[in-house]
């Protein structure tokens, strides 16, 4: 079975908040068998045409099934509500090899 990766790009509103969330989501990722690769480190990009990342997160999970087990579950779902009222986000979910 492959790892999947949930692969992150925020843009923080509320800084205050944004810290909230990440200290309430990373017990329950790492519940669901989640591993930070990478959380906002420094970003070098050599071509943007797509869109312009601005703070990268990536998230390794087991498979596929259980990085949307996380993203889907009870537990989540009030945590997800406060990176979103903090943060505009594009994420991602890719099968690794």
């Amino acid at each position: 079975m492959a790892s999947a990766y949930l692969i992150v790009d925020t843009k923080i509103r509320d800084t205050a908040r944004y810290e909230e969330y990440k200290d309430l989501a990373k017990p329950i990722i790492e519940r669901f068998g989640g591993e930070y690769l990478a959380r906002g480190g420094e970003l070098y990009s050599d071509q943007c045409d797509l869109w312009t990342p601005t703070r990268i997160v990536v998230i390794k999970f087991e498979s596929m099934q259980k990085a949307k087990s996380f993203l889907e579950s009870d537990e989540y779902k009030p945590i997800k509500a406060i990176r979103i009222e903090a943060a505009k986000s594009t994420m991602l979910l890719v099968d690794g090899l």
